[in-house]
């Protein structure tokens, strides 16, 4: 349904076999501990796939949003801890690519597998509201130095990426819509984890809080956007790739669970009455709708993809919609695969109770999917969204 190309495709298969082989066996481990797939997101480093996204000219594949999607979709069916970290390095690679000054440092040695990427937009004083940063940037000379300090909340990867693309208000702003979005290292001092990350679903993802206290850059090679335009960045080039990829993943989670409930119903038995599960009409009925649902998110996802690619009049209203159908959907699927399965879908034999729970984390990302609902009507009814 992607409409891929043959190389494409091909591209799409050894990420399959990659998701099956290497990130599969560690899935559960790193859900029950709460632990960083750090093997996980070496494979896709050794693979070049943390370079997917990224041009040539840096050594990346140069791959656009609908590879990216089919990618992470593929990544997400085996883990979906893996393909958020996965998801968010894609986003800090947009947000370098979209730099006047681009950190080809970092872009090389993310393409060489090198280099893990993240945002870090959200803070814990506008929450939810991830486009509205209360930190202010600072000038401390005239040498375009300045200063960040700034708690960050949910930031996936916390401590484990080397690269944070880091939003705060701009020093100059007289609008408080006015920010910035700066290139912060891993090495750089004065940023540090501010707490654990202990979660219903997603547990291996590491969103955890992050303390940004007086880190000193240089606004020359670390300004990821033009002065004052962090809010454009965040809009024009974060949120909608951040839409697309988000339903991607709630797809992979609804494959994942109608993967294990057909094997379920397939090949359990009640043995009393000499017939299988799926001999019952209502189960193998439900099934279907897991089907119908998931198919026809995906037929949605596609249609945004093609509209923001031929950049059409209604690409906007269908990257709004996007995020809340497709997590909408893997609520509706994964509950349905826990009803169809039973008590052996509450334990965690087929894996659906992971997915169950993996699928929620969405709903109450930024923006939530209440907010999605919010945006969309704002746009509906000739406002702006945000």
């Amino acid at each position: 349904m992607y409409h891929l190309t043959l190389e494409q495709s091909a591209l799409i298969a050894r990420s399959r076999d990659l998701a099956g082989n290497q990130i599969a066996p560690h899935a559960d481990r790193v859900d029950e501990t709460s632990a960083f797939p750090q093997e996980s997101v070496q494979a896709l480093g050794d693979a070049g796939l943390l370079g997917l996204t990224i041009p040539p000219d840096y050594g990346g594949m140069g791959h656009g949003a609908r590879v990216a999607c089919a990618v992470l979709e593929e990544v997400a069916r085996r883990c979906a801890s893996t393909a958020m970290i996965y998801m968010m390095h894609l986003l800090g690679i947009a947000s370098y690519l979209a730099a006047p000054k681009k950190p080809r440092a970092q872009l090389t040695d993310a393409a060489a597998g090198r280099h893990l990427s993240t945002l870090a937009f959200s803070e814990r004083g506008s929450r939810s509201h991830c486009w509205a940063p209360v930190s202010r940037a600072s000038r401390v000379n005239q040498d375009g130095k300045v200063l960040l300090s700034a708690d960050k909340s949910f930031v996936t990867s916390a401590g484990y990426a080397d690269g944070y693309a880091v939003s705060t208000g701009w020093d100059g702003a007289t609008e408080p819509m006015q920010s910035m979005v700066y290139l912060v290292l891993r090495s750089d001092p004065g940023l540090s984890v501010s707490g654990k990350w202990n979660a219903l679903g997603m547990r291996g993802n590491q969103s955890a809080p992050m303390r940004l206290e007086g880190v000193l850059i240089d606004e020359a090679t670390r300004a990821l956007c033009e002065a004052g335009k962090g809010f454009e960045t965040l809009m024009g080039v974060v949120l909608p790739l951040f839409n697309l990829c988000q339903a991607a993943i709630a797809l992979g989670i609804c494959e994942a669970a109608i993967e294990a409930t057909q094997t379920h119903l397939t090949g359990s038995k009640l043995e009393h009455l000499q017939m299988r599960l799926c001999d019952l009409p209502n189960l193998r009925a439900q099934l279907a709708r897991m089907r119908l649902m998931v198919d026809r998110a995906r037929a949605h996802l596609v249609s945004t993809l093609d509209a923001v690619e031929a950049a059409r009049a209604d690409a906007q209203t269908l990257v709004l919609e996007i995020k809340a159908s497709a997590t909408e959907t893997a609520i509706e699927v994964t509950d349905l695969a826990m009803r169809s399965c039973g008590g052996a879908a509450f334990s965690r034999q087929l894996g659906i109770e992971r997915r169950f729970r993996d699928a929620r984390a969405a709903v109450v990302m930024s923006p939530t999917t209440e907010q999605a609902y919010e945006s969309l009507g704002r746009a509906l009814c000739g406002m702006e969204p945000f």
